[in-house]
């Protein structure tokens, strides 16, 4: 084909990310996300893991020097609309990466802080959890943590109190507080997802630099454990930004998608679910057939 005659590309984001060989997170979760919704997903892959939908055996992180000529060969080749970053797998990695974002800063970047696998496996050390906070959050568009990773980051940065957290209503203001001390370290956005706090319903709040709460939403709480929803949710963020959605608009279509994958999830193995990011294609094709 004369390359002057092919269409034309679909936004492109690149994603650095861990490999997860059950597919239901990581850089496979990463990569059937944004081509669900349209994007060319470009992949770094920053850690090999051993792990099944039960929880993670271990990582083994790439070289800090390869991630970068992975990343800057790609860069240098095609133009990325969007970045989406998720388990980074070493401090070494964390610096290098930060360094090679911070040389295109007007492309957004969602960061996904996987600190801990669903199981509550560690994957981050506290020297990767400064690295986060020092590095890459003065770089981020939006970072996406659940409760959890957002107290552990907020901690890490200045000593807040990581109590025991009972998820209730309760600990609302305290998490707003959290955002905000997550904000001051420089990202421009926050998505706390309530995915791990105790409410009939999950309620995932937005909150901007300068400007504090912009969004809630509340969403039907499934059954069941699933094993990928950050993963999705971020790269369904990142697609959505490439694609010229605003942030708040962004945020919006990723959570219908998320939940939607979730509650077409199916559990292939004996531990979690794994949602189906398909699940739209798989529709139509019962439809079809029906």
């Amino acid at each position: 084909m004369n390359p002057r005659s092919a269409p034309p590309s679909p936004p492109i984001v690149l994603t650095f990310a861990a490999s997860d060989p059950t597919g239901g997170a990581g850089m496979q979760a990463d990569l059937m996300t944004l081509s669900a919704l349209g994007c060319y997903p470009l992949s770094v892959m920053t850690a090999l893991t051993v792990q099944d939908t039960v929880g993670v055996g271990s990582v083994l992180a790439v070289p800090a020097d390869c991630v970068e000529e992975q990343a800057r060969t790609l860069l240098a080749d095609m133009p990325v609309a969007a970045f989406k970053m998720g388990l980074l797998g070493s401090i070494e990695n964390i610096a290098v990466i930060a360094g090679i974002v911070a040389d295109y800063p007007a492309i957004p970047l969602v960061l996904d802080p996987v600190l801990a696998s669903g199981r509550g496996d560690e994957l981050a050390d506290d020297e990767m959890i400064a690295g986060l906070r020092e590095l890459l959050l003065p770089l981020t568009t939006i970072l996406t943590p659940n409760s959890l990773e957002a107290r552990r980051l907020a901690e890490a940065a200045d000593g807040f109190d990581a109590a025991a957290d009972d998820g209730g209503e309760a600990q609302q203001p305290a998490l707003a507080e959290c955002a905000q001390k997550l904000l001051a370290l420089g990202c421009q956005y926050v998505l706390l997802t309530g995915t791990h706090s105790n409410t009939e319903r999950v309620i995932n709040t937005l909150h901007r630099r300068g400007l504090g709460l912009v969004r809630s939403d509340a969403w039907d709480r499934l059954p069941g454990s699933y094993h990928g929803s950050g993963c999705t949710l971020a790269s369904a963020i990142a697609a959505s930004l490439a694609c010229g959605l605003a942030v708040d608009e962004a945020v919006a279509v990723a959570q219908d998608y998320t939940w939607q994958s979730l509650a077409a999830g199916f559990r292939p193995g004996k531990g979690q679910f794994v949602p189906d990011r398909f699940f739209a294609a798989r529709q139509r094709r019962a439809a079809l057939d029906g």
